[in-house]
């Protein structure tokens, strides 16, 4: 299979059971968006699928490889994952943060290539992280923090791209220039997942839409098949109508729903 897909995975910590039996799959050229109430598992699963987890079941493929198979090297050749939490990198610049994304293709000790150099040029020009590229990480605002992240992620050169919120802190703008770059990764060739919270940015860029709540895979399928009134209000517990607006579906939400969110 071109692309990624889980089979079983079940993941539990403290006790408590996080990934039940999770299914999903995510084609090669296409943006995957994974969708679902807070809590229910989103974040989990692409730090199972990146190896930041270890799920306790299930397998892990992507293009066909094992990915638990894979050395730690190797994995960081062909995953990359943007989190929302910004790993602490005082006394950095960004330049050298998205340089860090060059490491997985460099020998031991070796100084960075006129390749590697070109690379993270254009890894920052493309997520406009260019514009402050020599400013210390402390100084940089949340949505500032969040391209210089995907650009160390684009430095990697991932033929897998998991982005865990890559929306989050971002004005509506960025939020759309971030999403249309991840379209045209996809279109590129790439294997893109996003987790997001926002319906109608998944309605308008995805391809391939996947619900989780409670740890299980609810539905999936294209977002015109996915985000229907009634799985709207069965998952979200909110009452929706949906129309098509520039050839993709829109959710118009209408008001809380008491119900128990299954479908």
């Amino acid at each position: 299979m071109s692309g990624l897909r889980t089979d079983r995975l079940r993941y539990s910590r403290g006790g408590r059971l996080i990934a039940d039996g999770i299914d999903i799959t995510a084609p090669a050229g296409a943006v995957t968006a994974v969708l679902g109430p807070n809590g229910a598992g989103k974040s989990t699963l692409l730090r199972l699928i990146a190896g930041v987890l270890a799920a306790q079941e299930g397998t892990i493929e992507h293009d066909g490889d094992e990915l638990r198979s894979l050395s730690r090297r190797a994995r960081a050749r062909r995953i990359a994952l943007v989190e929302q939490e910004w790993a602490e990198a005082d006394g950095l610049t960004v330049r050298e943060i998205v340089e860090l994304g060059r490491t997985p293709h460099q020998g031991w000790l070796s100084a960075a290539s006129a390749d590697d150099e070109d690379i993270v040029a254009r890894s920052l020009r493309r997520t406009g992280a260019d514009a402050f590229a020599e400013r210390d990480a402390s100084t940089l605002s949340g949505g500032e923090r969040q391209r210089a992240n995907l650009a160390r992620a684009l430095a990697q050169q991932p033929r897998l791209l998991l982005c865990d919120e890559p929306t989050n802190h971002l004005d509506v703008h960025a939020q759309l220039t971030s999403l249309r770059l991840l379209r045209e990764l996809a279109d590129d060739g790439l294997t893109v997942i996003a987790a997001l919270h926002d319906l109608n940015h998944a309605a308008r860029f995805a391809d391939h839409v996947v619900v989780i709540a409670d740890g299980v895979v609810r539905v999936a399928g294209s977002p015109a098949e996915v985000l229907t009134p009634e799985c709207v209000q069965a998952v979200w517990r909110v009452s929706a109508d949906i129309v098509e607006h520039d050839g993709h579906p829109l959710i118009v939400f209408g008001e809380p729903v008491d119900l128990p969110a299954v479908i």
